[in-house]
């Protein structure tokens, strides 16, 4: 493990080019596990720094949708390869600026390179389809044009991971790009930039511009000459994109996040069933969109379920992400730690049972950090705010059921759709939860968190807008069809 000594200012990536913002100014990024440590500096940039970075994007379009996906493959193959040789330093600064343990920034470096492998490969895949014509002379076939310039504005739980999975199908598909990545991990989302830049992309095909959303990520979206918006972050802003997107006739694609819930039916292998909660609930500190937040669980194995869930619970190690014991890392702010807490204390007002956790850890070392314990609730109703509103920290409601189908309605009662799981051996219950469930991503016997790079990721009701990311659904969002009627 390698410890930064030196304190580095990250400037804007515009046109091929390292520059500081206009506003001459920049704003810190700190360590959520210290407080105290300084990761580096970003810009603030003003409306005037989006406006240089969409000209170059415009620019460079030109030529880029000009080269041909199978060249624009190569550009990724070879970002890939750059990214998998610093793959370590990268993944500790996502640790030292977000928080999460070094194990998963590590892994989701690795997921990010993967991915750029496989829209790399993409390039190689076909584009459009031969149609018969009712000309017998003539010739019909549709093909796949980019959008032009798409704006990306990134959240920061994952910040090597969503980039690239908004990036690389957006470059393969011959669009250029203007990425804002969130403030509290820029620096990481930086360094995603500089192997970039280092892979000798064409000056203008993609461009980074850090600062706040306000200024930076609504200008992207008022931009007339951006043809695209892509935004993962919190249901306000996803509908003020839609609106603004909208209201220009740009294309607009939202992941939005969820209130997940896994079912615990009463034929359920308990060891896996407690184990994947705890992962899906607890990794990342509950930071996820995918994170599990309500187990509905069935009376006959409640009891037994709670228990071996609390004392499991009670194991985890509450500490810093680059201590390899640590589970339970901090939560990525004050504020998300605020945030948290405050919920915290709405489930207790409301009238749910702390069961577990629910405060600030008090060991010695902590005291700098944006801890909060993983925290567990039962006694939790639909109606009430943890029972509905996503969180996004290590808390759990647990919620008592006496069948499926009363499971089932309680899983569908809340305005997001995003994941859900059920424990079961049951194949009935299995697939009347499949068909019933209201969710994009639909796992049995597995977590609620997670989902592999070729498949399509996104949800349903407030939680998803748009065509679903990853995987060959992508094209859907970055494309679109022109058709071609040819007679000699």
């Amino acid at each position: 493990m390698t410890v930064q000594t030196k304190i580095l200012t990250y400037q804007n990536y515009i046109n091929g080019e390292w520059v500081e913002s206009s506003s001459q100014t920049a704003q810190k990024s700190i360590n959520p596990a210290n407080k105290n440590e300084i990761v580096g500096y970003i810009q603030n940039s003003t409306e005037d720094d989006v406006n240089l970075a969409v000209a170059a994007a415009k620019q460079a379009y030109k030529n880029w949708r000009k080269l041909g996906a199978v060249a624009r493959g190569n550009y990724l193959y070879k970002i890939a390869e750059i990214i998998e040789k610093r793959q370590n330093e990268i993944a500790e600064t996502l640790t030292r600026e977000m928080g999460k343990p070094l194990a998963e920034a590590k892994g989701e470096t690795a997921r990010g390179i993967a991915i750029l492998r496989y829209y790399a490969a993409e390039g190689m895949r076909k584009t459009g389809d031969v149609i018969p014509a009712s000309d017998s002379r003539a010739l019909m076939y549709t093909d796949r044009v980019p959008l032009g310039v798409v704006g990306i504005i990134t959240p920061w739980n994952f910040p090597v991971a969503i980039p690239i999975w908004k990036m690389a199908p957006a470059l393969i598909y011959g669009n250029t790009v203007v990425i804002k990545p969130a403030s509290e991990a820029a620096v990481t989302a930086a360094k995603i930039i500089e192997c970039i830049n280092d892979a000798g992309l064409p000056k203008g095909v993609v461009n980074f511009v850090t600062g706040k959303g306000s200024i930076v990520g609504g200008r992207i979206i008022e931009h007339s000459d951006v043809n695209g918006i892509t935004f993962t972050g919190s249901n306000t802003i996803g509908k003020e994109v839609a609106q603004k997107a909208v209201a220009r006739g740009a294309k607009y694609q939202l992941e939005m996040g969820g209130k997940n819930p896994i079912i615990i039916a009463d034929d359920a292998d308990l060891e896996k069933a407690v184990d994947a909660t705890i992962s899906g609930g607890f990794s990342s500190t509950g930071q996820k969109c995918t994170a599990t937040s309500r187990v509905i669980i069935h009376e006959k194995v409640y009891d037994d379920f709670k228990r071996m869930l609390i004392e499991k619970t009670k194991a985890l190690t509450v500490g810093n992400g680059l201590d390899p014991n640590s589970k339970i890392t901090p939560s990525v702010s004050e504020a998300q730690l605020n945030t948290v807490l405050s919920y915290i204390e709405k489930g207790k007002s409301e009238g749910a049972t702390l069961l577990l956790g629910g405060k600030r850890p008090e060991d010695a070392g902590l005291e700098n950090g944006f801890y909060v314990e993983p925290t567990i609730f039962e006694n939790v109703h639909s109606e009430m705010t943890i029972g509905q509103e996503e969180i996004f920290g290590p808390v759990l409601a647990l919620m008592k059921v006496t069948s499926i189908e009363e499971a089932l309605h309680l899983a569908n009662d809340v305005s997001f759709g995003l994941s859900a799981s059920i424990f079961t051996k049951n194949i009935d219950h299995m697939f009347d939860f499949i068909d019933e469930i209201n969710a994009g991503l639909v796992r049995v016997n597995y977590e609620t968190a997670g989902v592999e790079l070729q498949a399509p990721f996104g949800g349903i009701k407030d939680s998803s807008s748009g065509s679903r990311e990853q995987g060959e659904a992508a094209k859907e969002f970055f494309t679109s069809i022109k058709t071609v009627f040819v007679k000699p």
